[in-house]
């Protein structure tokens, strides 16, 4: 029986990246006989401190820690037919550990966004220095499968490395169904879902959503799922915590979903993952014409592309003032996602292009 070793950053069900990028197919997998383990590096009780500014003597020992682990993976490659490595198997510019695995079993490699430019988190820009986002471009030549999250990122893939594949970012349709969430009569939510790291994207909302305000008044309310910690006063919006156990249910009560973005070349890489979180809900979704969302949207039949303030403005409010025309765009968002970006419309290919490398 084939066996694969995942390695990853997290835990299982806490990146998004993870997720919906690999996670959800392990059962598939499984079932269609592979074995597999999970290795990742930053455990739930380091998770707030390496995401958070200061505390380096902690961060210090994690990265010790975190060596220490990639060390042992490299030991035990050889015991597995494939090493899956999403995104980077270490968080420094080094490739040192892609290497050896590349050496020690077949290497496939999967990303979803940009990586190769620099992106750090706020808490920790200090330590931008270590990063390598060249690194990428080894990791690619030193796989035998490259797995990109759409078009872009296989084109700039394909200048190192022949052999990729795109296998776009997917959702589980059997668990995104819809709940029945209480509600507040005649208003309207408009809702945006995140992370702490991506909450500077959500910004981009604030002048149409002002004027959306002024528009609307109280019968619009906006909703940030996420950041636990934003607050915009003048819009009345507290952030609530991202939780798995009730990410469906706070998604459930959205009635317009949004996805705004600046254009430049990292949110070109990104895979669209926010709209089809709404879409697979039948939540009708506004999302910015950047990247891959052009194509995950045929404006005004299954969403709405908008670039300018007043465009976005217009096409809310055309949803924001009919429940008919929600309810039919989010009935052919959900049909979008089953037919093209979901586990069910993926999973024989995913299997294809690993057995592929038996």
């Amino acid at each position: 029986m084939p066996k694969i070793l995942f390695i990853a950053a997290h835990r299982p069900d806490r990146s998004p990246s993870q997720r919906f990028r690999f996670e959800q197919y392990l059962d598939f997998l499984k079932a269609n006989g592979f074995e597999y383990d999970f290795s990742y590096l930053i455990s739930e009780r380091d998770d707030k401190i390496f995401y958070s500014p200061g505390n380096w003597f902690t961060k210090f020992s994690i990265f010790l820690e975190s060596a220490r682990k990639r060390r042992r993976d490299v030991a035990r490659a050889k015991n597995y037919d494939i090493v899956f490595v999403q995104r980077e198997a270490f968080m420094t510019g080094s490739t040192r550990f892609e290497k050896k695995f590349s050496e020690a079993s077949k290497l496939v490699f999967d990303f979803d966004d940009a990586i190769w430019h620099l992106d750090v988190s706020d808490g920790n820009k200090k330590l931008g220095w270590l990063k390598n986002p060249g690194k990428t471009a080894r990791i690619v030549s030193y796989a035998q499968l490259v797995i990109a999250g759409n078009a872009y990122l296989a084109e700039y893939a394909r200048k190192h490395n022949p052999n990729v594949v795109v296998i776009p970012t997917t959702i589980d349709t059997q668990q995104y169904k819809r709940k029945n969430v209480a509600r507040e009569p005649g208003r309207i939510v408009i809702g945006w879902t995140g992370s702490i790291t991506t909450i500077k994207h959500f910004e981009y909302a604030l002048p149409f959503l002002r004027e959306l305000r002024k528009k609307y008044g109280d019968r619009i309310q906006v909703k940030v799922i996420g950041d636990a910690s934003y607050v915009n006063e003048e819009l009345g919006i507290r952030g609530i915590a991202w939780s798995s156990a009730k990410e469906i249910e706070e998604l459930s009560g959205i009635d317009i979903g949004i996805m705004p973005l600046p254009d430049d070349e990292w949110t070109k890489g990104k895979c669209g993952l926010k709209g089809l979180q709404y879409m697979a809900l039948e939540i009708p979704t506004v999302m910015s014409p950047v990247g891959v969302n052009t194509e995950i949207i045929r404006d005004g039949e299954n969403g709405f592309l908008a670039g300018e303030i007043n465009e976005w403005v217009e096409k809310i409010s055309h949803l924001v003032e009919s429940e008919e025309l929600r309810k039919s765009m989010g009935a052919a968002a959900r049909k979008t996602v089953e037919e093209k970006y979901s586990v069910k419309a993926m999973e024989q290919e995913y299997l294809k292009q690993l057995r592929s490398l038996l």
